[in-house]
């Protein structure tokens, strides 16, 4: 089991997480998506795995939804 912490941006609403979180569950593997939303901030997507994911592949998931990776997955919010 594995756990990665990512950053996205332009999330606003419930919309937007649905979006995200049904993009991200698509993904093989993926268990869970729990995502923290900061409207029109940084929010915090916390994703739950067989084992550890391409991050590449979540970006990608993450872009299908409309929306982009912050940075670096894994650094607190400052």
């Amino acid at each position: 089991m594995s756990t990665s912490t990512y950053r996205v941006t332009g999330m606003t609403c419930g919309h937007c997480v649905s979006a995200v979180t049904e993009e991200i569950t698509a993904l093989p593997g993926v268990t869970d998506v729990a995502v923290d939303l900061v409207k029109g901030g940084t929010s915090t997507v916390t994703v739950t795995s067989d084992s550890e994911l391409d991050e590449s592949a979540v970006a990608g998931a993450v872009d299908e939804a409309g929306y982009a990776l912050a940075g670096p997955r894994d650094l607190p919010l400052a």
